[in-house]
């Protein structure tokens, strides 16, 4: 892609001025044509009929912007007949010649960009220290170099660790021992609990949430980083789960893909008022009697009532 450049100054210079703004469009217009299709600023005449009228054209001529063919300028090419050539084009732009010289030199460059490119794919491919590309020295022991393939291929012993009980073996048991083919192997539910969730352990104190989003459906991975784990604990202690399983599965019914993380509904639950402790909303909550949440207001109640009861009726008069 190349440009035609316009100087700053260009608003105010005299011949602009002269030339009007419709033919300023004209001028405009044709300079992006001669820079993309690197004519050196000749301007066909069925291009500026084109984008012009006649009289934009003389304007442009009789201010300077533009010659037509056999114009006395000594800076600007002569164009042919009935075309136009804009004044002092290359000038301000590039030439055809420098133009075509820049794009052999950049597609070269792209070239040998993914050539190396390439290079260093198949290198990390077939590393050349490999065992199977790397040639073999001269100076290895003939009785290295005439030991048969099935040595090559065997390990000594002692280099194998079979020398001696490794610590899967015998006295020490390692930190992850064999598998017991006579314990029971893990229970499929267990496996499904573990399915969801990426990290070793959710915390304690989150359990009852990432259990009551997957009793609601709500089935996402539990991968967090620790900042975000600190996160969903202020929010648990905050706000009771079942108001943040409630919020969870409206965000994962309007959705519209289906969330992948429990990091998805952190903003959400951010938001969220909090709950006070023992409200209806919180888990195993039972509700509050009145009298235990207002005592002194609501025994003035009952006391009102009770008199207004037992009082004798006035006869009407």
């Amino acid at each position: 892609m190349t440009w035609f450049k316009v100087d700053d100054t260009a608003h105010a210079h005299p011949k602009l001025l002269k030339a009007g703004n419709a033919s300023l469009g004209l001028w405009v217009r044709a300079g992006a044509y001669a820079a993309q299709h690197l004519t050196e600023g000749v301007i066909p005449g069925v291009v500026a009929q084109l984008y012009g009228t006649a009289p934009q054209a003389r304007k442009l001529v009789a201010s300077g912007l533009w010659h037509a063919a056999g114009h006395d300028c000594t800076r600007c090419k002569q164009p042919p007949a009935g075309d136009y050539v804009m004044h002092d084009f290359l000038t301000y732009n590039p030439t055809r010649a420098r133009v075509e010289d820049d794009r052999a030199k950049a597609a070269d460059r792209q070239q040998r960009a993914r050539e190396k490119a390439a290079a260093q794919r198949n290198q990390e491919r077939n590393p050349i220290d490999s065992s199977a590309n790397r040639p073999r020295n001269d100076d290895e022991s003939s009785a290295e170099n005439h030991e048969s393939s099935a040595n090559q291929i065997e390990f000594p012993e002692d280099i194998a660790g079979q020398g001696a009980p490794s610590q899967r073996d015998g006295m020490d048991p390692s930190r992850s021992p064999r598998p017991d083919p006579s314990r029971p192997s893990v229970p499929p539910t267990e496996v499904q609990q573990a399915s969801y969730s990426s990290t070793p352990a959710v915390p304690p104190n989150l359990t009852p949430l990432r259990d009551a989003l997957t009793a609601a459906g709500v089935v996402v991975e539990w991968s967090l980083a620790e900042a975000e784990w600190f996160r969903l604990e202020a929010i648990v202690k905050r706000t009771a789960v079942p108001a943040l399983v409630d919020h969870a599965r409206e965000q994962w019914r309007h959705a519209r893909s289906r969330p992948r993380s429990v990091r998805y509904f952190l903003p959400g639950w951010t938001a969220l008022p909090p709950v006070a402790a023992g409200a209806p909303t919180s888990p195993g909550a039972d509700v509050i009697p009145l009298d235990a949440a207002r005592p002194g207001r609501v025994a003035r109640a009952v006391d009102l009532f009770a008199a207004a009861l037992n009082s004798p009726k006035e006869t009407a008069r």
